[in-house]
C-alpha cells in the first residue's frame, strides 16, 4: 500500500517507516525537512520526503489538500496537536483513505484510578496535552462511528529509545538526575517516591501502528494504548539505575512543595506532569484484538536509552 506518514523522522517514525518499507509498502514522509532520524537505515533510501510546514499549510488551508493529493492508502499522522488540526485532515481525507491513524497519549485518561487503567474507562483529563489529545481522540472515533471515517488512535506512554533523555526517576528529563545515579550520590525524590511512570520502546509504538495496519477490520474505530505492560515507581526505577552502575540508591523523600524548590522551574512542572498522573495503562486490548504484546519492558527500554547516553558522553560513569 501507499503510507504517507506525517511527521516521519522523530522518535516513533525512526523505527516505523523502516519496517514500512521492509514490508513492501510505498512510503512517503512529510516533514519540516528540519530533523534526521534518529537512527541511520538503508530503508530511508527507498522514501519519498515530502516537505512541508504544517502550520503554514493550515492557516492558508492547503495542508489536507497536500495529503490527499498524495493518493494514499494509510495515512499516519505523528504530529497532530489540535482538534481543529485534526478536523481539518478528516475532511480532507473522508473517503479517500483505506485507514488513519493518530498518535495521541496516555495522557487522554488524567491521573490513573482503578489500574491497570483500560482504554474504555472514563476520560479525566488535565492540562493542555492531554486535554487537547483526549478531544481529538473523541472526534475521530465519533466520526468512526457516525460516518465510517477509517480512524484508528495509539496512545504511546513515555517513548523512550537511543538518541535522547527518557524521563528519569525524578519524572523529568534532566540527564543530571542519571548522573547522580551513577556517582552513587544522594537523590532526593519527591514525597515517598511511589508514584509511576510508564515508559514504552519507540520500535513497540512503531510495531503496534504496523499491527494495527495490519490487522484493520480490528483496529478501525478503535484506539490502544502503547506502553511496557508495567508502571515503575520514581523509587524503584532509581534504585535500577543506580545498580545498572554497580551503586546501591542513596535517596531522601521531601514534600513536594519542599522538592520543587531543590529543583529548576522547568523540571519542577515537568516532574508534576508526570507524578499527578502516575499513569499504569493495561496493554490487554492490544494483545486481544491485534496480537501485539511489548518487546520491552520499561527498564529495558530505558535501560537502552542510558547506555546511549554513556555512550555519548552525558553520563560519565
Amino acid at each position: 500500500m501507499r503510507v504517507v506518514v506525517i511527521g516521519g523522522s522523530g522518535h516513533i517514525g525512526t523505527y516505523l517507516i523502516p519496517r514500512l518499507v521492509a514490508a513492501g509498502h510505498d512510503v512517503v514522509n512529510v516533514s519540516r525537512g528540519s530533523r534526521e532520524p534518529y537512527a541511520p537505515h538503508g530503508a530511508w533510501e527507498r522514501v519519498t520526503t515530502v516537505t512541508a510546514d504544517r502550520k503554514v499549510d493550515e492557516a492558508d488551508g492547503t495542508f489536507g489538500r497536500r495529503i490527499a493529493k498524495l493518493e494514499p492508502d494509510v495515512v499516519i499522522d505523528l504530529i497532530c496537536f489540535t482538534e481543529s488540526s485534526a478536523v481539518l485532515l478528516a475532511d480532507a481525507l473522508a473517503g479517500k483513505v483505506r485507514h488513519f491513524l493518530h498518535c495521541g497519549t496516555i495522557w487522554v485518561h488524567g491521573p490513573s484510578a482503578q489500574v491497570p487503567t483500560t482504554e474504555d474507562v472514563k476520560r479525566a483529563p488535565f492540562g493542555d496535552y492531554g486535554v487537547r489529545k483526549a478531544a481529538i481522540e473523541a472526534m475521530l472515533l465519533e466520526r468512526a462511528q457516525r460516518d465510517g471515517f477509517p480512524a484508528t488512535i495509539i496512545h504511546p506512554g513515555h517513548i523512550t529509545g537511543p538518541g535522547w533523555v527518557p524521563v528519569n526517576p525524578a519524572g523529568n528529563v534532566n540527564p543530571a538526575v542519571f548522573q547522580t545515579l551513577a556517582e552513587g550520590s544522594e537523590l532526593a525524590l519527591p514525597n515517598l517516591g511511589l508514584e509511576t511512570v510508564q515508559h514504552v520502546h519507540a520500535d513497540d509504538v512503531a510495531r503496534l501502528f504496523m499491527d494495527a495496519i495490519a490487522s484493520r477490520s480490528a483496529a478501525v474505530g478503535e484506539s490502544f494504548h502503547s506502553v511496557a505492560t508495567t508502571a515503575l515507581s520514581l523509587r524503584g526505577y532509581a534504585e535500577a539505575v543506580a545498580g545498572w552502575f554497580g551503586k546501591e540508591a542513596r535517596l531522601s523523600f521531601l514534600p513536594w512543595e519542599q522538592w520543587r524548590r531543590t529543583v529548576s522551574e522547568d523540571d519542577a512542572a515537568l516532574t508534576y506532569d508526570h507524578i499527578a498522573h502516575s499513569p499504569h495503562c493495561s496493554m490487554d486490548k492490544a494483545e486481544r484484538l491485534l496480537g501485539h504484546r511489548p518487546r520491552y519492558t520499561s527498564l529495558e527500554a530505558t535501560a537502552e536509552a542510558v547506555d546511549w547516553l554513556v555512550r555519548a558522553g552525558t553520563i560519565k560513569p
